[in-house]
């Protein structure tokens, strides 16, 4: 049986980029050395996003309770307002949808908390036609057992779950040019 997708690689210029919840309350009460690594990998994220033109969408559930999105990435993303929401999956908050583009069949997935938003924002993405890929290395929940437990709903359910420098490499596809030289620079 032929997959669905000709290409499980993720392409830049298929790719749309989700950066989900990345708030400062909800980052406090993550585990700390996985909270760290997330942000880490997410700012590597956006940072090839906007290197690579790769359409970048933010989400913030229920800022007045949880905070704006952590310092380290905050300065990254000056140039994107975010989607306020309160729905878990962000494709049920009417402005997340708009502004999901037609001509971008790769959703890529990164934030928190795994087994929340990620996952109901992945089923329902992957229900509206979207081939979804969650970045592990770049999700987090309270618990690392939910976290286990997502990913291995999520990849049941047909997401790809793949890492951040894979995903970088993927969307880079040769090793030359200026954001090659960067990119690699942020990854070692």
């Amino acid at each position: 049986m032929d997959s669905p997708y000709q290409n499980l690689k993720a392409s830049a210029t298929l790719s749309q980029l989700a950066l989900v919840d990345m708030q400062v309350r909800l980052a406090s009460v993550m585990p700390p050395g996985a909270m760290t690594e997330v942000i880490k990998n997410c700012g590597i994220l956006v940072q090839a996003a906007n290197m690579l033109n790769v359409p970048l969408l933010l989400t913030e559930q229920y800022p007045k309770g949880l905070g704006h999105i952590v310092p380290a990435l905050s300065v990254l993303l000056t140039h994107i307002q975010p989607v306020e929401k309160t729905t878990f999956s962000c494709l049920a908050a009417p402005k997340f949808k708009r502004q999901l583009t037609r001509d971008h069949s790769q959703m890529i997935l990164a934030g928190m908390e795994a087994h929340i938003c990620i996952l109901q924002t992945a089923l329902d993405l992957i229900a509206a036609g979207k081939q979804v890929f969650v970045v592990e290395d770049a999700v987090v929940s309270r618990n690392p057992a939910n976290k286990a437990n997502a990913l291995a709903r999520l990849r049941d359910a047909g997401c790809i779950v793949t890492n951040t420098e894979s995903l970088v490499f993927e969307w880079l596809g040769v090793a030359e040019g200026d954001a090659f030289k960067a990119l690699a620079k942020l990854i070692r």
